[in-house]
């Protein structure tokens, strides 16, 4: 496993969940289309039949942040740079698995053979490329008001990604969360999703059992890591896959950040805020962040 760097930001976000940073998230997590919106009961069913998670873990582009064609472009300039054949069909369904396995299956459809090297430098060059054209990414639906609603309550949450720590800075940055969050990021693990090496690391962070956690994705990718790691795959179907290729992979349901929002909200885990009503000092995520 390779050692956590400081970009991966592994057990070193700081305690600042006073009162005041509590007021300071609200003020920042407010505004337009910023509020988590009440969901009509019935789409609530496919949810309210799980049991309760005590964290959760997000995949980052294409489910927290609406970068899914960003990556494949990139991806698409690599290849045509390294003269292998690669079109957005083939490339599409491979978002969200590690790079050089996505690299090798491009490059193996068309009888050429990468090594390690080979592998590791397609992959690397194609994250310099996406850097260069994600410039201006947007948070999906419900992404930012979301995770303000989970800094506020008692539910430990974090990012799993398989994307290196260098390029989740400027997609992390997009959400205008008051404070960086806890990422676990594909340098910090040998083998990247589908393999479950990235999410056990991401529940061992945030201190709880795999058994405990949901973890929220976009791709098919994410929810065979999940299903592995024997965590609860819950599918959002506006990245990477469909909502029939999300459960034929081991999605357990398939919805939305606002409607998994006002779920949360509906079993009592996520903070309602009210004025003058009192609020522990610290929220639980950043209590696992200091541990």
């Amino acid at each position: 496993m390779a050692a956590p760097g400081p970009e991966g930001r592994i057990g070193q976000r700081s305690v600042k969940h006073g009162r005041a940073h509590r007021t300071c998230c609200r003020r920042r997590c407010r505004g337009p289309g910023r509020g988590l919106r009440a969901v009509p009961e019935p789409t609530l069913n496919e949810l309210a039949r799980l049991p309760a998670p005590a964290g959760l873990l997000f995949d980052l582009d294409g489910t927290l942040v609406d970068t899914v064609e960003t990556r494949i472009k990139a991806w698409l300039q690599t290849f045509f740079e390294e003269g292998i054949p690669a079109d957005r069909a083939r490339v599409a369904p491979l978002i969200g698995a590690d790079g050089k396995r996505l690299a090798r299956e491009i490059a193996g459809a068309v009888g050429r053979k990468l090594d390690e090297d080979e592998a590791e430098r397609i992959d690397h060059r194609s994250g310099e490329i996406y850097d260069d054209l994600n410039v201006t990414p947007r948070p999906t639906e419900g992404a930012t008001a979301l995770l303000c609603a989970l800094e506020e309550s008692d539910l430990v949450w974090a990012i799993a990604t398989s994307s290196r720590a260098q390029q989740t800075r400027v997609s992390v940055d997009a959400l205008e969360l008051p404070e960086q969050p806890l990422i676990v990021d594909g340098s910090h693990v040998e083998h990247a999703k589908p393999a479950p090496d990235l999410l056990l690391l991401a529940a061992d962070q945030i201190g709880r059992e795999p058994a405990e956690c949901w973890y929220v994705g976009d791709s098919t990718w994410d929810m065979l890591a999940a299903d592995t790691a024997g965590m609860t795959a819950i599918g959002v179907a506006y990245g990477a896959a469909s909502e029939e290729e999300l459960v034929a992979a081991g999605a357990v349901a398939v919805t939305d950040l606002e409607t998994l929002g006002a779920e949360l909200q509906r079993r009592g885990l996520l903070a309602v805020s009210s004025a003058g009503r009192e609020r522990p000092p610290t929220s639980a995520t950043a209590r696992a962040r200091a541990r």
